[in-house]
């Protein structure tokens, strides 16, 4: 379930893009909503890491967190928004 709230908040951050020169709000959003993207990965990458160490998940769920950080961080970084 956490996984899929990431990744929708990481969804969010892509779609979020400015109308024109007047769209700074919009630069905001994409900003807010890759950087809760990032703390929910991090969320979500420690519950991975307690269910497998209760051996509840294989070690390959470590991928999803790992993505979707990397999704988040690129667009804050790379990948943003420009006015």
């Amino acid at each position: 379930m956490g996984h899929a709230i990431t990744g929708y908040v990481v969804f969010l951050a892509y779609m979020a893009e400015p109308a024109g020169p007047w769209g700074s709000e919009s630069v905001a959003h994409s900003q807010f909503a890759s950087g809760l993207a990032l703390a929910l990965a991090a969320v979500t990458a420690g519950l991975t890491w307690v269910f497998v160490k209760a051996e509840w998940l294989r070690r390959w769920w470590y991928v999803i967190p790992t993505v979707l950080a990397v999704a988040a961080v690129l667009r804050l970084t790379l990948l943003a928004p420009e006015l």
